[in-house]
């Protein structure tokens, strides 16, 4: 608003100083010509019918020649055609000075009117500072009236917003309609309580859920844990029950964990990440092979963990990054038929190395979108897998990324730690 006010008022005084100044040249000039030429036609017309007569004119001096006596008039003006022209000279006191001769020829006999402008100039310059003095001051002057203007007017929605910002401080959401008159920003300020009432009801009812969740899902699995290690420890327990208790206890560790990261991430999308706790990455990337490779039967398939010797930690909990660990190693396992599943640790990174069909390079960033799934994926999974770890990442300020390998046999999947 300050900036149009200015603009304004600095271009509507620009065009009209333009406009006073060419119209005042214009018509000085207009009756200044037609006066000067009306004058030598007259004084050639009086010396034609009665020589000798002076002739007379307040404003200007006039001289006629015939053609005879012409070589008495000045050099310069000799050979000027009939016409107004200007003519610069230097008066008695070294100045130059600025005139209109206006020049006649008619019956063998030549007038010169000479006209002194030079005052009309001092008053051209004169009037060119006024106008320019008066563009700045009626700009200065559009812009206070601006400035005041829009104090005036987003006072109200500076209110408002300052308001918001105290919410956000105080950690809960006041009526805001009542502070404000019943104008746009009060209906804006109307609008704005109806949404928090709205918002304040949602997440009361996600804050809900969430404690329903942690609590009638970790009591069903935390029985399902603790029954088969009880089972796990009977003398009679064959080898194949025995194997299929452990498929149990993984499958329900992978459950809490996953269940522990969902209910991380919705508490700390609004709270801010928890951090405080150290991981090993090596340590739970080969607790997450060991779980998957039931996967791996039947399917001439090679699992490889590589860590470097200097350890990699992150801080964050295990649960985080095991079930980010189980997206990625799970999706590389499923999709490679045959060949090696290598999971490299090391330089701050981890990377998921696989022999399946690989990716496109184009497709490498949308499989990370909610619903979105790989070609091949066949008739299971939801396409969620990959969202959560990016939603996981993006909280602890991680970099996940997927791409082609460079021979064109498999994908690389990473995770670069911040």
């Amino acid at each position: 608003m300050i900036v149009s006010f200015a603009l304004f008022g600095f271009g509507l005084s620009a065009l009209f100083a333009v406009a006073a100044l060419y119209v005042r040249a214009k018509v000085e000039d207009q009756l200044v010509v037609s006066s000067l030429q009306r004058d030598a036609d007259s004084y050639v017309q009086q010396m034609h019918e009665s020589p000798g007569q002076p002739f007379y004119s307040k404003l200007m001096t006039g001289w006629g020649w015939s053609d005879r006596t012409l070589y008495k008039a000045p050099l310069s003006w000799q050979a000027l055609p009939s016409g107004v022209h200007d003519i610069y000279e230097t008066d008695q006191d070294g100045e130059t000075r600025h005139y209109k001769l206006a020049v006649s020829r008619k019956y063998g006999l030549i007038a010169f009117v000479k006209y002194d402008v030079s005052r009309d100039d001092l008053g051209k310059q004169q009037l060119l500072i006024s106008v320019i003095g008066a563009v700045f001051l009626f700009g200065l002057l559009s812009l206070v009236l601006g400035l005041w203007l829009s104090r005036k007017v987003l006072k109200p929605v500076t209110e408002l917003a300052n308001r918001l910002r105290d919410f956000r401080k105080v950690g809960k959401a006041e009526p805001l309609a009542p502070y404000f008159a019943d104008d746009e920003v009060g209906e804006l300020a109307h609008a704005l309580d109806e949404y928090s009432v709205r918002l304040t009801a949602m997440v009361e009812r996600d804050r809900e859920f969430n404690s329903d969740v942690s609590h009638e899902l970790r009591t069903p699995l935390a029985v399902i844990a603790s029954t088969t290690e009880l089972l796990q420890g009977s003398p009679d327990l064959t080898e194949k029950l025995s194997e299929r208790l452990k498929r149990i206890e993984r499958a329900s560790r992978q459950a809490t964990e996953l269940i522990e990261a969902l209910l991380l991430l919705s508490r700390a999308e609004r709270r801010g990440p928890t951090r405080g706790e150290t991981t090993e990455v090596g340590k739970v990337a080969a607790d997450v092979i060991e779980s998957q490779r039931p996967q791996v039967r039947g399917k001439p398939l090679t699992i490889e963990l590589a860590v470097q010797d200097q350890a990699v930690s992150v801080n964050a909990p295990a649960s985080v990054l095991a079930v980010a660990l189980t997206n990625l190693i799970g999706n590389a396992i499923k999709y490679t038929l045959e060949g090696t599943v290598r999971v490299e640790v090391g330089d701050g990174r981890i990377e998921v190395i696989d022999t399946g069909p690989g990716i496109k390079p184009e497709d490498a960033e949308r499989l990370f979108q909610r619903g979105v799934r790989g070609e091949g994926a066949g008739g299971s999974g939801a396409g969620l897998g990959l969202a959560i770890v990016r939603r996981l990442c993006e909280l602890y300020g991680w970099d996940v990324s997927m791409r082609p390998r460079d021979d064109g046999n498999g994908a690389v999947a990473c995770i670069k730690f911040s």
